[in-house]
């Protein structure tokens, strides 16, 4: 079971709002669409929000919580934004062949003081099962404590992994990002990819990992790598990917397990 994301900075441009990606995005489909025509596989798909539901999120402070009475208008304005560009890619992905199924994740997300508590796995679970691949997003959702926030495609990877693991069918044994770098940055220099980080590794080099180019209100770089760290560590077996969409055939490449970019893992795992 592999869970592959589109970045946002892959698939908008995230220095203007509401800008996405056609052509980048068309490609993307096509070479999923042929990887998995070659070698049919249970694939769970996520995207970013790029310059879309960041950018309104941004404007609103809606990962921060209510605020006052504009927040709830706020609120709305990311789901939409973010939805508007969840319909951009599912008709891409569909158009190129892959079965596809959106699953919002407001519609059933729960959230405690920014955690994703309750996710309602179960339309995901029958997609899957029946060959479709579901497409999830990072999205908003209610908070009891805060009235509302934001939740990530990686969060919301990451509960999914925990509660497919009981699932010998569903457990997850990749997570691949999809971005616009290479990888993982040494210092923040293009020309230094790091091909390995470990719980081990990870204090040596974090200072050097960045942030996020463009709104980004889930954080950047740096929180994306402590978020697969933290998978890889609670499922023995488990490795992450983080590598570069825009270089053409990096997708079918990561799917099939060939090395590209940052390889995340627990100790001695391989991709």
């Amino acid at each position: 079971m592999i869970f592959l994301k589109l970045g946002g900075s892959l698939i908008t441009d995230k220095t203007r709002d509401n800008t996405p990606r056609p052509e980048v995005i068309a490609r993307l489909a096509q070479e999923l669409a042929g990887a998995l025509s070659r070698s049919p596989m249970p694939v769970l798909l996520g995207h970013g929000s790029g310059s879309f539901g960041h950018a309104a999120a941004r404007r609103y402070g809606t990962r921060a919580g209510l605020r006052d009475a504009a927040s709830w208008r706020g609120f709305a304005a990311v789901s939409v934004a973010a939805a508007r560009l969840n319909r951009i890619v599912a008709d891409a992905l569909h158009e190129a062949g892959v079965a596809v199924f959106s699953v919002l994740p407001s519609a059933s997300a729960r959230c405690h003081d920014g955690a994703l508590r309750y996710l309602d796995t179960r339309p995901l679970r029958a997609a899957l099962r029946n060959g479709i691949a579901p497409l999830v997003m990072g999205d908003v959702a209610l908070d009891d404590a805060r009235g509302m926030t934001i939740v990530s495609t990686e969060e919301v990877f990451a509960y999914l992994v925990n509660d497919f693991a009981g699932d010998p069918d569903l457990r997850v044994t990749r997570v691949l990002l999809a971005g616009e770098t290479e990888g993982v940055y040494a210092g923040g220099d293009p020309a230094r990819v790091i091909p390995r980080i470990t719980p081990a590794t990870w204090e040596a080099v974090r200072a050097g990992v960045g942030g996020s180019r463009g709104a980004d209100v889930t954080g950047g770089m740096a929180s994306k790598v402590q978020d697969m760290l933290r998978l890889v560590s609670d499922h023995p077996g488990l490795t992450a990917c983080i590598f570069s969409g825009l270089i053409e055939g990096n997708v079918a490449r990561a799917l099939a397990g060939e090395s590209v970019g940052t390889l995340i893992a627990r100790n001695g795992e391989s991709a």
